[in-house]
C-alpha cells in the first residue's frame, strides 16, 4: 500500500480524464434510460473493445480505433433499422468474438485487451484526455439541442419518436463516447458509469435536473474513491472502478420529502 502515489504528478492527467468521463457517462446513461436503451453502452463497449484491438494491430492509435468502432456502431445500427435490444445484442456478440479473434491470434492485441479490459487510467496521455474533452463538449451540445425531442418523446410517445437527425447524432456521441471511455476506464467501469447511477436515480427523482445532479454526484464521487483505491493498492482501476459505483449507489441516501416516483421533468 502507497499513499504517497495520490499525490504524484505523474498521475494528474490520467486522474483529469477519468473525471471528465464519469461526469459525462452518467449523463449519457440518464438519456440512455430515457430512450429504454441502457444495453447500448455494453454493446457499443465490446464492438469498440474490438476495433481498439484491431486498431493495435494495424498501428492505429487504440483511442482512435476505440471511438472509429464506437461510430461505425451507431451506423450500422442506424443504417440497418434494427430494434434497439437487437442491435445491441448484435454488438455485443459481435464484439466479444471480434475481440476474442483477434486476441487470440495476434499477439499485439493480448498487451492492448488487458488495457481495454482492466483499464488502463494511469497510461493514459494527452490524447485521451483531449478525446475525453471532445466527445464531452460535443456529446453536450448534442443533448442540449436533443433534450426537448427526447423527452417529448417519453413523456408524449403519442407525438411519436425523435427526428431522423436528433436519433442519428445521439446514436453517434453514444458510439464515440463510449469508445472513448473504454480506452480509460475499461470496458465494465465504463458501463458501469453510465448504468448503475442513472439506474438509481431514475425511477425516484423529484426532477430531470435532481436526477441529473444525483447521478453525475454518485459517478464522481464513486470515480474518485475508485481511482485513489486502485492507485493505493497498486490494482488496475476497472474492477475497483465497478466496485466504487456500486457501493456508491447502495449507499446514496433517499430523496427526502419524496411520497412516490418522479414528480417533473424539467
Amino acid at each position: 500500500m502507497n499513499v504517497d502515489l495520490l499525490f504524484d504528478p505523474l498521475f494528474r492527467l490520467p486522474f483529469l480524464t477519468g473525471l471528465l468521463l464519469a461526469a459525462w457517462l452518467p449523463v449519457l446513461g440518464l438519456y440512455l434510460r430515457l430512450r429504454g436503451e441502457w444495453l447500448a453502452v455494453l454493446g457499443v463497449a465490446q464492438l469498440a473493445s474490438a476495433g481498439a484491438l484491431g486498431g493495435a494491430v494495424l498501428g492505429v492509435p487504440a483511442v482512435l480505433g476505440g471511438a472509429g468502432a464506437g461510430v461505425l456502431a451507431a451506423l450500422a445500427k442506424w443504417g440497418l433499422k434494427l430494434s434497439r435490444d437487437s442491435a445491441y445484442a448484435a454488438m455485443l456478440l459481435l464484439g466479444w468474438a471480434a475481440a476474442v479473434g483477434v486476441m487470440s491470434n495476434h499477439p499485439l492485441a493480448e498487451h492492448a485487451a488487458r488495457a481495454v479490459f482492466d483499464g488502463q487510467l494511469y497510461f493514459t496521455g494527452g490524447g485521451h484526455l483531449a478525446a475525453a474533452l471532445a466527445v464531452l463538449g460535443v456529446g453536450a451540445a448534442v443533448l442540449i439541442r436533443a433534450h426537448r425531442a427526447l423527452m417529448r418523446a417519453r413523456v408524449h410517445p403519442a407525438l411519436g419518436p425523435p427526428g431522423d437527425g436528433v436519433r442519428l447524432a445521439f446514436d453517434l456521441v453514444v458510439g464515440a463516447s463510449v469508445g472513448v471511455a473504454i480506452l480509460s476506464l475499461g470496458v465494465m467501469a465504463t458501463f458501469a458509469l453510465a448504468f448503475v447511477p442513472a439506474w438509481r436515480v431514475f425511477g425516484t427523482a423529484p426532477s430531470w435536473r435532481a436526477a441529473l445532479r444525483r447521478a453525475v454526484a454518485i459517478g464522481l464521487i464513486a470515480y474518485v474513491a475508485g481511482f485513489a483505491l486502485a492507485l493505493v493498492l497498486d490494482q488496475p482501476f476497472g474492477p475497483a472502478g465497478v466496485a466504487a459505483v456500486l457501493a456508491g449507489a447502495w449507499l446514496a441516501p433517499p430523496w427526502r420529502g419524496l411520497a412516490g416516483g418522479a414528480s417533473g421533468t424539467r
